[in-house]
């Protein structure tokens, strides 16, 4: 059967690419999102991958330019959808939210036909997404610097909680934050239309960080094999899991010095990082709320009081 997404059709054992046509610019040009269809030889599930539905979030958009070139649909099995650039303006510019609209796509789910410039955006890829039995939305932790997870958003009394976990242990990434997510969250939306649904948070970085895309690439693949759209089989790795996430602000304005690296295990109490002056005299040291993980750190060590320093992940578990 010819499985088509916005120009692109496909019938079995084809791949095409095309444009889905989600609005017009300012000066009345057509504006259309790069969309592939991958149809595979034998029939089977059908995953929905997008990128960028954060303007500045480049290494899901990396994966995907990776992946692509890589897939023979004539040995697949099912079908993947392909939205390859969400959030169109932003991606222009190289920002993280939708300069017409000043939002957050990932804040506008499921969207509305008839609304902003993003909430339009996110009902066209909503619509593409809830087509399909799986989906990854694919992100990086902005310009932060931040380890390599994965997001089950839905929360813990979701029915198809137990199905994003497994969806998230497949990709394998190594972490997984199982915190249900903010209101209008494609991974937080998805799942109440019956969809099991993550968001990989392939690192942090400006512009795109080869090792994340490469932990990327071979997640996709992991679930491509463990969902049958390929022969081979998959075995699933433990993952180590969050169920909490605290944040950190500077108490005082100054520089930076991390006193843990990314992905190190903290202590109650243990010193985080610590502010100092210029001239290296020590303003404030902040320790640690509870046990946990380093998750995410800014980037640029210069702080303002209150300004965000970093995250740690806590009530740290496996499964």
């Amino acid at each position: 059967m010819t499985t088509t997404l916005g120009t692109a059709s496909a019938g079995p054992g084809e791949i095409d690419t095309g444009r889905l046509e989600v609005g017009e610019t300012r000066d009345g040009s057509p504006v259309g999102l790069p969309v592939a269809v991958i149809n595979g030889e034998k029939s089977g599930k059908t995953l929905y991958m997008q990128a960028a539905s954060d303007g500045d979030e480049l290494n899901g958009v990396g994966v995907i330019q990776r992946v692509v070139p890589q897939l023979d649909p004539a040995s697949l099995s099912g079908t993947i959808l392909i939205v390859g650039i969400v959030n169109y303006h932003a991606f222009q510019v190289a920002e993280h939210r939708n300069p017409i609209d000043d939002t957050k796509m990932n804040r506008a789910y499921p969207g509305n036909d008839n609304g902003t410039s993003s909430e339009r955006i996110a009902a066209a890829t909503f619509d593409a997404a809830t087509r399909a039995d799986l989906i990854l939305d694919l992100h990086q932790g902005s310009t932060s610097r931040m380890i390599d997870e994965v997001r089950v958003r839905c929360g813990r009394r979701h029915r198809l909680h137990e199905q994003c976990l497994e969806l998230a242990k497949a990709f394998g990434c190594g972490y997984v934050l199982d915190q249900k997510g903010p209101d209008g969250q494609l991974a937080r939306v998805a799942p109440d239309k019956g969809v099991p649904t993550v968001d990989p948070e392939l690192g942090g970085c400006v512009g795109w960080d080869e090792t994340s895309i490469r932990k990327g690439v071979d997640g996709v693949f992991n679930v491509l094999r463990h969902y049958g759209f390929l022969e081979e089989s998959s075995d699933l790795e433990s993952q180590t899991r969050a169920t909490g996430f605290e944040q950190y602000g500077a108490p005082a304005g100054g520089l930076v010095d991390m006193q843990k690296a990314l992905g190190e295990r903290v202590a109650r109490g243990e010193p985080i990082f610590e502010v100092t002056t210029p001239f290296g005299e020590s303003k404030a040291t902040i320790t640690a709320d509870s046990d946990g993980i380093l998750w995410r750190t800014r980037r640029l060590p210069q702080v303002a009081t209150g300004e965000y320093v970093c995250s740690v992940g806590t009530d740290v578990d496996s499964f």
